[in-house]
């Protein structure tokens, strides 16, 4: 009985790390949002700096929250999807831990200084040796899993996993070759131009493979069981995932246009970035048309809701990303804060969602309880989540919009008809509305973690027993039967 149990208590871990962190990491974030609305709130303390803080937001919600949430998922669905038993249990331990680990210490070190001033890629090389070794045992955990499974074949869900773990190891350790001179401090072996291309390889597929494959896995798992029936199309999700993976890669020379990259590598970005809009869309789509005829389900479940607002924001982001690294309209948008609406329509809208409404979907479930403490706080949650998401997002993009206007608009002689000091005047109102925006966000995420401590209450008294291996689900797991010969 024991060997024929899922391994949910590492799943717990995960799915508490993640509640935790997306308030840290958004608490942060919205403290940014504020200084850049009044600049004194830094107290003049360089560990209180934006430029120290802006960087230990974006670790703390894309790495400690969203990679919290990822492994968590991860560990649960390859359990369920291949009917088997967790591998290598201890192990799958040490990666929470170690993972934990190396995240307090990125928060810590960063607004000390200590930092490699890499995008998504802030943390010392001591650091950045713990994440390869823990990120090393989470893909030997996660491929083992999936080597013993009961079930012949590899739900698609499992594609995307695989693709993460294989993609992001081989992005980290690349991108972070250093020489250290201190246990603080490291030089990357790349220089000038060489360096910029190897960030931005790394940057951009950190979003494609970590925000974006990871958290597509977790939707072909999580919407096909809130709708409550098949996925829309299994064999597209087959196609939209090679073309996926085959794409994405040669996209991220499109964050460095006009600058000294070569002019072919920029528009190779360019062209890719264009092309990579089908596949995204494909997997918003194939997301979306799961719901049909399964449609009244939105309307009473607050999961679902979170479920499919997320799949709208990344087919809209998604076709912002590929309009935006068009050169001419790169030309109007670059440096401005369009960019900083289009980061955070991805990453509030698609990935915060779709990881709100997977967890809320999977708590219940690990936690050994029938449904979460209060379907009407995930409501709530639901309506401060989407609200502040849009005034956010909706006041970046003016403001952006506003600062690119200005600052290409000349006089009859050629000078600049505004200063930068009042292009800043003039956005400074939409600052605020972006402060106010992230502070209903964050909201959200204390009802989250008020819901879940709830739900949890049973765990907390050691209440919880292993839960044996259910019936395979046709409606989540439903492979369709092979065309005949002649089709």
């Amino acid at each position: 009985m024991h060997r024929n149990t899922f391994d949910d208590g590492v799943v717990r871990l995960f799915l508490l790390a993640a509640a935790v962190w997306g308030l840290v990491g958004m608490s942060i974030g919205v403290f940014a949002a504020a200084q850049l609305a009044w600049p004194a709130l830094n107290f003049d303390q360089p560990w209180l700096s934006f430029s120290r803080i802006r960087p230990t937001h974006t670790f703390g919600v894309i790495f400690a929250f969203g990679g919290s949430a990822l492994m968590g998922t991860c560990y649960y669905v390859v359990q369920r999807t291949g009917h088997v038993r967790l591998a290598l249990g201890r192990l799958a331990r040490f990666t929470f831990w170690g993972w934990q680990l190396a995240c307090l210490l990125t928060v810590i070190t960063v607004p000390m200084g200590f930092t490699q001033n890499k995008e998504y890629a802030e943390a010392e090389w001591p650091i950045d040796l713990l994440i390869a070794v823990v990120w090393i045992s989470f893909g030997t955990v996660f491929f083992a899993t999936l080597a013993r499974r009961r079930i012949q074949h590899i739900y698609v869900a499992n594609w995307y996993y695989g693709a993460f773990i294989i993609a992001v190891g081989l992005l980290h350790v690349v991108n972070n070759l250093v020489v250290p001179v201190s246990l603080t401090k490291s030089y990357p072996i790349y220089s000038g131009v060489v360096d910029a291309m190897v960030q931005w390889w790394y940057g951009h597929n950190a979003v494609a493979f970590f925000l974006t494959a990871g958290f597509l896995g977790m939707m072909y798992y999580f919407v096909p069981r809130q709708a409550r029936q098949p996925l829309w199309s299994y064999r597209f999700s087959i196609v939209n995932f090679w073309a996926l993976i085959s794409i994405y890669m040669w996209a991220g020379s499109h964050h460095l246009l006009y600058t000294a990259l070569p002019d072919w590598v920029q528009s190779v970005g360019m062209a890719f970035s264009l092309v990579l809009l089908m596949p995204s869309w494909g997997s918003a789509a194939n997301g979306l048309l799961t719901f049909n005829g399964s449609w009244r389900r939105v309307s009473v479940d607050p999961a679902a809701k979170f479920m499919v607002v997320a799949l709208v924001f990344y087919a809209a982001s998604t076709f912002e990303g590929s309009m935006m690294a068009i050169k001419t309209v790169n030309s109007l948008s670059h440096y401005t804060d369009w960019t900083v609406a289009h980061v955070h329509s991805g990453s509030i809208g698609w990935v915060a969602m779709i990881t709100i409404g997977s967890l809320y979907a999977m708590a219940p479930r690990a936690l050994g309880r029938a449904e979460m403490h209060s379907t009407a706080a995930i409501e709530l949650h639901f309506w401060l989540h989407t609200g502040g998401l849009l005034l956010y997002v909706v006041s970046m993009w003016v403001a952006g919009v506003t600062e690119g206007v200005m600052w290409r608009t000349t006089l009859a002689d050629g000078t600049l008809a505004y200063s930068f000091l009042e292009s800043l005047e003039a956005i400074h109102p939409l600052y605020i509305v972006r402060f106010l925006g992230g502070l209903m966000v964050v909201s959200g995420m204390a009802v989250m973690a008020w819901n879940l401590w709830h739900t949890a209450a049973q765990a907390r008294a050691h209440l919880i027993v292993p839960v044996p291996i259910p019936v395979p689900d046709p409606v989540v797991h439903q492979v369709p039967t092979p065309l005949p010969a002649t089709a």
